[in-house]
């Protein structure tokens, strides 16, 4: 492509194309490899000649899977899209019904309201629940968007509408019959239902991390086989904050998850206002996972715009979108059609044309990626597919997608629990819900008839998928419980012989550990503090776990307490980070 005014100027256009030209006859004659080959040793060599240059770890503001790459979409998008259209409906019915009942309860709408797609895409799609031929995946959802996970758990016939009424309300929810549901995921308080907890903000981040490594604890140990398995989350782009949230990603890329899958909701908005008002949180995003060693799947743009990119000969598109900081985006939001016309189509006289022919209301319904389950099934695929990394995909959304002039891309649609009659009659044309005036403005519940498509479509694809989640299984083979003498007879026999705690707890462990049955079923986990409390008798006794085994001879081999890693090692050492080895062990 010749040289633009979208393109910092150049003082020699001619030669910089011939670089460019030259580079992609090297692709065409040599393959990939030999290019990756080639830029390896021009960034070695820049690096010698002392240049300054780093690599941008940002690629284009469009999707990673472009239209000619991205697998087919194999379900009824209208049947999924009515689906999801149903579950925003009965998530907000749910809150904002609640907050009728009590002022104060709280909850949210406008999370779920943006990511509804993103879940929906996974349970029609991706998520397997245990079944006999499949050990199920642990997946890990942004707690504000429970409320949506409920609404699908009525559709499922999990949940009762009596139960709905009772969100928020566990306490009076006992005393009328019906099954409270908690604010957030939490195993304590819905003990069959959430797999894990993942409120506050970065407890779900650091422990997705954590059960992928220990899943592969499991298979190396060969205590069970995790292949196949993998671990989901899905947590908002505001939680990215969260030191947890952060500090175990370069653990995820030096063990090699791959079964590892991170989507996270980039509405560009937390409570207050913007994540990034003046930056963009997605490059912010690209940059941190790309630079820590993780797979970055971009899914910005919907289907209808892939006749305007595809348009988009000069780059004006493009370099218009790369521009833009996420408050202006979030204005962009907030606001109809024909204010984004005039705003970012109307910055220059390329921008126009692409937008030409265009009504108001085709710009205004202009998808972000993350609605869109085409785009979205294409991410995920990509995100299954890929071998070797963690994978992390950043998802487009709108905060209070659909809530029009009351929620959408508002700030303050966070704590938005109260609506209007002409809010939600808005709301239910904007989805096309079946409810009369009168149901959508007593706050309905809908659920469609057992027979209709929607509803065998929701059950046939849970089914191949193995059956509802989330839903927790705590049944498991008992372990034979060692006698006391055969891990405590110190104790028993130590008549006046003082001992400090910390040296009885390592010589029952070192014990425990030889128990045939219970011994092999022990993960010591530590928190770089094993030589402190006496226990570096056990480096060798039973190993210390590592995915690569050891590659190196130890200064201390012929010790005793010698430094031993190995595939099949029992203990995880941890390092410096308390964070993670509470993780490991919940």
């Amino acid at each position: 492509m010749s040289a633009t005014p979208f393109i910092d100027a150049d003082p020699d256009p001619q030669e910089r194309q011939e670089w460019l030209d030259a580079f992609s006859a090297l692709v065409s004659a040599h393959g990939a490899a030999r290019a990756r080959q080639i830029l390896d040793d021009l960034a070695l060599q820049a690096r010698q000649q002392r240049l300054g240059w780093q690599p941008n770890l940002n690629t284009p503001y469009c999707n990673s899977v472009s239209v000619e790459q991205q697998s087919p979409f194999p379900g009824d998008l209208a049947t999924e899209e009515r689906l999801a259209s149903i579950m925003r409906w009965n998530a907000l019915a749910m809150v904002v019904r609640a907050n009728h009942a009590y002022g104060e309860l709280g909850g949210h709408v406008a999370s779920y309201a943006s990511a509804a797609d993103l879940f929906e895409t996974g349970f029609n799609h991706f998520f397997h629940a245990k079944s006999d031929t499949h050990g199920g995946d642990l997946v890990f959802l942004q707690p504000h968007s429970a409320p949506g996970v409920y609404a699908r758990a009525y559709l499922e016939g999990r949940l009762s509408e009596h139960d709905l009424q009772h969100y928020r309300q566990e306490i009076s929810a006992t005393e009328s019959g019906a099954r409270g549901l908690s604010s957030y995921p939490h195993p304590w308080l819905m003990p069959d239902f959430w797999q894990f907890p993942t409120g506050s903000m970065g407890i779900g981040p650091i422990s997705s991390i954590y059960h992928a490594r220990f899943m592969r604890y499991l298979t190396h140990r060969n205590l069970l086989d995790c292949g196949g398995r993998k671990v989901w989350g899905v947590f908002g782009d505001g939680e990215m904050d969260e030191p947890e949230s952060m500090s175990a990603l370069t653990l995820a890329a030096r063990e090699g998850l791959d079964n590892l899958v991170w989507v996270v909701n980039c509405n560009l908005q937390r409570l207050d206002g913007p994540v990034r008002g003046n930056g963009r949180i997605i490059d912010e995003l690209e940059r941190l996972f790309a630079g820590a060693g993780w797979h970055v799947v971009k899914l910005l743009w919907g289907s209808d715009w892939d006749g305007l990119l595809a348009r988009d000969a000069d780059g004006a598109l493009q370099h218009a979108l790369a521009q833009v900081v996420d408050g202006q985006m979030q204005t962009f939001a907030a606001k109809d059609g024909r204010f984004n016309r005039e705003t970012f189509f109307g910055q220059n006289e390329a921008l126009r044309k692409l937008a030409q022919g265009m009504t108001d209301e085709q710009i205004d319904r202009l998808k972000r990626g993350g609605h869109d389950p085409v785009k979205i099934y294409a991410a995920y695929a990509e995100a299954a597919a890929h071998s070797g990394q963690p994978v992390v995909i950043l998802a487009h959304t709108k905060k209070g997608y659909g809530m029009g002039t009351l929620g959408q891309g508002k700030m303050t649609t966070h704590s938005q629990k109260s609506f209007e009659a002409e809010d939600l009659i808005a709301f239910r044309n904007r989805f096309n819900l079946p409810l009369s005036d009168e149901q959508a403005t007593n706050l309905e519940f809908f659920k469609p008839a057992p027979d209709s498509a929607e509803m065998r479509y929701l059950q046939e694809h849970r089914a191949r998928l193995g059956g509802a989640l989330p839903q927790r299984h705590t049944a498991c083979a008992p372990v034979p419980v060692p006698d006391l003498a055969s891990y405590a007879q110190f104790a028993l026999q130590a008549g006046a012989r003082e001992m400090s705690t910390t040296m009885a707890f390592v010589r029952m462990l070192g014990s425990l550990l030889k128990d045939a049955s219970l011994g092999p079923r022990i993960v010591p986990i530590v928190a770089d503090e094993a030589r402190t409390f006496g226990m570096a008798n056990l480096f060798k006794q039973v190993g210390i776990y590592s995915s690569v085994g050891q590659r190196y001879a130890p200064e201390d081999i012929g010790s005793v307490l010698s430094y031993r890693e190995a595939l099949d090692g029992q203990i995880l050492e941890e390092g410096i980070s308390e964070a993670g080895a509470i993780a490991s062990w919940t």
